[in-house]
This record gives C-alpha cells, structure tokens and sequence, in this order.
C-alpha cells in the first residue's frame, strides 16, 4: 500500500510525525511526505521536521505565500504533477491548512481516496479560513479520523456516511507526550531568566487580531499592562513581526519578552512551565488542556470545544482592555491536567490500525489510479 501524506504548515509536522512513525513498523506500507511549502519560514519549517524526527520530505513544493486563492491554486497546480507520477492508493491530509483542501481537491478529481486526521472541527464561523478547508476536505475525503467526540455529532449533523468515520483521540498528544522529558531538559525559561509557573506566555497570529493596527496595538497595550505584573514572553510569528514593522508597534513590545518565532521543543519547554498561555492558536488550546496550564483564547469561537468543557481553556472575544483582568484571574488557577476520552499518547496507533486493516482492504481490491 503506497500512502501520500501531505503538509504544509507547523501544525501539520506535529501531526503527521507519529502517523508516519507508527505505519513505519508496517513492512507491507510505502510512505512518501509532500510538503508543500506553505510554511518556508525556517523556523516554521525545517526546524519542526529536525525537532520531530520527521524524514526529509521526498519532495518540496515550494509554493510560499500569497492570499489564499493564490496559495491554494499553486499547490494544486504542484501537487497534481506529484500524485501523477507517484500513484498512491491513498492520500493522507491533516488539519485544516490551504494544504489539506488543495491536496483533498486534487487527489479527489484524480480518483485517489482522501484520508482526513482531525476531521469534524467545526468552529460554525465560516469567516474563518481554516473552517470552509475543514467543511469542503470532509465532504471529499473517504476515511475521516476524529479527535473528539463534538467532531463525530457535527459529521453525523452533516450527514456524513457513519462508516468512514474513525474516532481514534487526538495524535498532537502523542507528540506532545513523545517530545515532553526532551523538551523539559532544554530549560529555556531558565536560559531566559523566567521563574516556572509564574510567567505568561503569548502566541498571536490571526488576521483578526494582527491585520487591523488598532485591534493589534490595542492588545499589545494590554499585554504590556499583564507585563507589569508577570512577565510575558512572546514568540513572533514571522507574518505577526512583518505587522509590528508595517504598523510601527516596535515600541509596544518594549515591555515584553519578544523573541523570534521558536522550534516546537523549546515552545513546548515554554509552555510546560508557563503559569498561563494567551494564544489565538488552535492546537494550543488542547495541548495546554493535557498539560493543565489556563489558556485564554483570543477569538470569537472554537473548533475544539472539549478544551473548554473539560479542559482548561477559555475563549476572550472582549475588548483588549478586559484581558488583563482575566489573565490576572486566570494566572492564579491551580493546573488541572486534563485528558479527554482517548488523548493518550496512541492515536495514530489507531490511525495506523485502521489503515492496514480496513483502507488495506479497499486497496486489495481495487486497481490503483492510472494504473
């Protein structure tokens, strides 16, 4: 059985890397990694693949940015040149970057079969980017692997065939669970000077919190206001530090602890360690829910809702002055390590267990495409 797997973006790595390393054990299985190339920045990129000992990509895309007609366009463009000339019976796609619906699009109108990883998410906001890649790549894939239980009712709400739908948890966590000890023995709050538990660690990157300056210098005050009290440390996402220089906000990370964007073992040294996390990220919500750490997420909604009705994250969709009240409250909370029902370290064994066995079967019995 010859699978394609396809990324393009840093949550991307951290969710394929134990999907390839449990269906490596399998002798009857050929992998091959396309990366597209929608994340080029190093640090978003080559890093995450050296830090989750993912195998060099077979091939590189390379199709970098644009807005998300360009993107998408290009990788199909790419990508169909790939799936061509390489045939496989199945074509693996995980999250819900342009990535995953290119790569869903393509194979599907050249008859290759579509597995999804983290199907079902719905944040029900269809501003969102990442929510019609989610909708439109399950409605063309033929194996859906869910996370959570909300994801399995939205598919069922959708009127998606039950039998191609796989609750097998939640394959960030194995990495997480993988990675931690070697990320823990990195000590980079120590190396920063930052005492654990009592500092604020922040992730920004949405158009809806750094594109419009007002809205992005308005949460930056607010940051700095949280900076009088605890500490905050902030990774810039390389598209987050290209709107601090348009918009002239140097001087509103002048409080802060700003670093450049950071490989995936130090930031999860940082975020085990960090008293609270304020991100507007999507995995982060559930990472931090396994680990205990308050989250507050900065957004009007969430495709993850288990985060917040069992784990330890919050949504803020008020004005950026409000943040600092709740990330005072929020900073005083006790960890509450939390795993929901199948987050435990063996996903993609389940994932890898559905493949050879009932994706094996469809494979045995028909003729690959083009062949």
């Amino acid at each position: 059985m010859r699978l394609a797997h396809v990324v393009g973006a840093r949550p991307n790595f951290m969710k394929v890397a134990p999907i390839i390393s449990a269906l490596d054990r399998a002798s009857n299985v050929e992998q091959v990694l396309i990366h597209t190339g929608q994340h080029y920045d190093p640090s978003l990129s080559d890093d995450f693949l050296r830090d989750l000992e993912i195998p060099a990509p077979d091939v590189n895309l390379g199709v970098g940015s644009g807005s998300h007609a360009e993107q998408t366009g290009r990788i199909m463009i790419a990508l169909e040149r790939e799936l061509d000339e390489r045939r496989p019976d199945w074509v693996f796609t995980v999250g819900d970057v342009n990535s995953t619906l290119a790569a869903s699009l393509v194979a599907s109108k050249m008859g290759m079969p579509v597995a999804h990883v983290e199907a079902g998410l719905r944040s029900h906001d269809r501003s969102m980017p990442e929510e019609i890649n989610r909708i439109l790549t399950d409605r063309l894939s033929e194996a859906l692997f869910t996370t959570e239980p909300s994801a399995n009712q939205n598919l069922r709400n959708e009127g998606i065939d039950p039998s191609i739908v796989h609750f097998v948890g939640n394959v960030m966590i194995d990495t997480l669970d993988r990675y931690r000890a070697r990320a823990a023995r990195l000590d980079l709050p120590g190396t920063l000077g930052l005492e654990p538990g009592t500092y604020v660690l922040v992730t920004l990157h949405r158009p809806t919190n750094v594109d419009e300056p007002d809205r992005f210098a308005a949460i930056l005050g607010a940051l700095g206001e949280i900076a009088s009290r605890y500490q905050v440390v902030f990774p810039v996402h390389p598209r987050t530090a290209r709107n601090v220089k348009q918009f002239g906000l140097e001087g509103a990370l002048g409080s802060l602890k700003a670093l450049g964007a950071i490989p995936y073992l130090e930031f999860l040294c940082l975020m085990d360690q960090a008293g609270l996390v304020i991100s507007d990220s999507g995995g982060i919500q559930e990472e931090t829910t396994v680990l205990g750490i308050p989250c507050i997420t900065v957004r009007l909604n969430t495709e993850r809702p288990i985060t917040i009705t069992e784990g330890t994250n919050r949504l803020f969709d008020g004005a950026p002055e409000e943040l600092p009240g709740l990330a005072l409250e929020a900073i005083t909370e006790e960890r509450r390590p939390h795993r929901p029902a199948l987050w435990d370290g063996h996903a993609a064994e389940r994932i890898a267990e559905v493949t050879l066995n009932q994706l094996g079967r469809r494979v045995a019995t028909t003729t690959r495409p083009g062949a």
